[in-house]
């Protein structure tokens, strides 16, 4: 019984964290999309993409269950970091849609599967998992990409949120300008404290 909704409670929290991932992309140009937000290059399309085909990896080939598309393989050295970016002949449709078909095929996989099902990630030092550990990981994985979706996406229209429905309201720049102020002058006063505490 606790089995069954531990499996449906991760499951479904995947669910959530794969449609805020979408809901990142909405209203925006290929553009902004596309183009680096970091100095290491971390965009929008890039953070599906990479998160798609490492889906494949983990709710597909670590149980026996491969998804039935070719795609980059995680030991190409030629390939490596491209799952972090798209190619100008790599259309939005193209890599949304192939992440909605993973998405598909690993929730057919966590849907057959008893969360103590065993596989293996010859990539790890511990290979031998059960369903459990590969649903928190990539769990946690989309979780954490999703928050530095949020990020990107702020910094390009001030929208944050998981879903339109819990969107916030986006304020008047001024308002915003007003309260980066305050954070600033908090932590300005706060390095002044500690370099008079640490001075001799």
């Amino acid at each position: 019984m606790i089995d069954d909704f531990a499996k449906d409670y991760l499951h479904n929290d995947l669910q959530e964290m794969r449609k805020a991932m979408f809901w990142k992309l909405d209203g925006l140009c290929e553009y902004d999309i596309r183009r680096p937000l970091t100095s290491e290059g971390t965009n929008l399309l890039g953070l599906i993409k990479h998160l798609s085909l490492w889906e494949t990896r983990y709710f597909g080939e670590v149980f026996g269950r491969p998804f039935p598309e070719i795609l980059p393989r995680r030991d190409d050295t030629a390939e490596h970091g491209a799952d972090l970016w798209a190619t100008e002949h790599e259309a939005r449709e193209e890599i949304t849609d192939r992440y909605r078909r993973i998405r598909e095929h690993s929730d057919a996989t966590i849907t057959t599967l008893t969360i103590d099902s065993p596989g293996r990630v010859p990539w790890w030092p511990r290979p031998n998992v059960k369903l459990f550990n590969i649903l928190v990981h990539v769990l946690t994985e989309t979780s954490r990409h999703a928050g530095h979706a949020d990020i990107l996406r702020e910094q390009l229209d001030s929208s944050t949120g998981r879903t339109a429905e819990y969107a916030t309201d986006q304020r008047d720049a001024a308002v915003w300008d007003v309260h980066r102020a305050t954070i600033v002058r908090a932590a300005k006063a706060a390095a002044e404290k500690d370099q008079h505490l640490t001075s001799p």
